[in-house]
């Protein structure tokens, strides 16, 4: 997590719990360690052209894997407060067939866009602005302008999703410990929040100072939004009103005490999910009711990265529902499961060297044949190929330089 200057997140947030890492110190330490280099300052690029398909970082990629010609483009998030950080948003195309990326330049006037999403119609782009005066902001990617900024009404914002319906933002605050709902006009832009939940309980875990949400998405039924929460070892299911743009609490789950809950991702089948817990290292399978909203945490799982300190990110699942990813901070690897049992059981397969320090988040193209790890300390994209029979993973080529690199979003 990180504050500098006006404030800000990085990551460690209160990742290590008890050991006292502030947002703050810990993108200090990193940053001047940092030997990325920064992509070319091209901000009147033309923009790359995009399918129509939605996407987002961390969506499941098509069932129907078919590889596109030409090149794609790929957004990149960093820290703008930080020494070494980036000057805005990373702009990038891939090919979809080597997985080689290509610097095209950067895009400029967005404040620490430390997490990306797609509006559904592909046309606009919103990004975190993770600071103590939080912030998100939209970008229409026809002629890359930014639309405007609007509060988030809480500190350091460090993941946002839009609903799939395409009229409300959904973004968690981790320094309050809140998340807040916006409505999204015809354009793409932003209005005034509609609603702002504070996590008030229950208290916080272990080595916690408060709520610090880290994870806001919609269920794949569009039912419900679930958000996770750090800080308070829960997660919380709500209910919004599509037409109000106000959440109403339906149920929390509650993981083991001092587990730091960070990222959950659903199985396709819609049953189960995957919960990474940062702090204490571990994984969970997750029972869902799509009737209720309710999730149950199940028992906790190894990351196989053994006895040394390891923080784990972000958990992605292929669309074919056999194979999970885990993203490992400190150990530097992927870990590779088997899901069982029509979602209900991981097996933990191996780990792979990410070829990175500190992979902060994990996506697949559209297609589910690539894998990029943003790694936050080495300022790198790794892109790695998928074996989409075998779930095996080959990295493609030589990591990309960006710097401070802690979202990747392929399109």
């Amino acid at each position: 997590m990180v504050a500098v200057a006006t404030g800000t997140s990085d990551d460690l947030r209160g990742d290590m719990g008890s050991g006292g890492w502030s947002r703050r110190r810990f993108v200090g330490a990193l940053a001047g360690g940092s030997a990325a280099a920064a992509l070319p300052a091209c901000d009147n690029a033309s923009a790359p052209t995009a399918s129509t398909t939605p996407s987002a970082p961390e969506s499941s990629p098509s069932r129907e894997a078919r590889r596109p010609s030409g090149p794609r483009p790929l957004y990149l998030g960093t820290y703008t407060s930080v020494e070494g950080g980036g000057k805005g948003i990373g702009l990038a195309t891939y090919d979809a067939a080597t997985g080689r990326i290509t610097g095209t330049g950067t895009l400029s006037g967005v404040g620490d866009p430390s997490y990306l999403a797609i509006h559904p119609d592909r046309r606009t782009l919103y990004a975190v602005n993770e600071r103590e005066d939080g912030a998100v902001t939209a970008v229409r990617l026809a002629d890359r302008k930014v639309l405007g900024s609007r509060s988030t009404g809480g500190a350091a914002p460090c993941h946002l999703s839009v609903h799939p319906g395409g009229r409300w933002l959904l973004s968690a605050n981790y320094g309050s410990g809140s998340v807040a709902v916006h409505p999204i006009d015809s354009s793409g832009a932003l209005g005034e929040r509609t609603d702002l939940v504070r996590h008030s309980t229950p208290p916080p875990g272990p080595g916690q100072d408060g709520p610090h949400a880290h994870q806001i998405f919609t269920s794949p039924d569009r039912r419900y939004v679930l958000a996770v929460d750090l800080g308070t070892d829960t997660v919380y299911t709500y209910r919004l009103d599509e037409k109000a743009g106000t959440l109403t609490e339906v149920s929390q789950a509650r993981t083991r005490p001092g587990a730091g809950p960070r990222h959950l991702t659903f199985h396709p089948g819609g049953r189960y999910a995957y919960l990474a817990d940062e702090v204490d290292n571990t994984v969970a399978v997750c029972s869902y009711d799509p009737d209720s909203g309710r999730v149950t945490v199940g028992a906790a799982q190894s990351t196989g990265t053994g006895p040394g300190t390891n923080y784990p990110a972000q958990i992605l699942v292929t669309a074919n529902g056999r194979f999970a990813y885990l993203a490992n901070r400190g150990a530097n690897s992927l870990t590779r499961y088997a899901i069982e049992a029509d979602g209900a059981r991981l097996r933990l397969l191996d780990t792979v060297p990410v070829d990175g320090d500190f992979p902060r988040q994990i996506a697949f193209s559209p297609e589910g044949t690539l894998l990029f790890a943003a790694n936050q300390k080495s300022g790198t994209v790794t892109v790695f190929h998928v074996d989409g029979k075998s779930g095996t993973l080959r990295r493609a080529g030589e990591p990309f330089p960006s710097p401070v690199a802690v979202c990747a979003l392929p399109l």
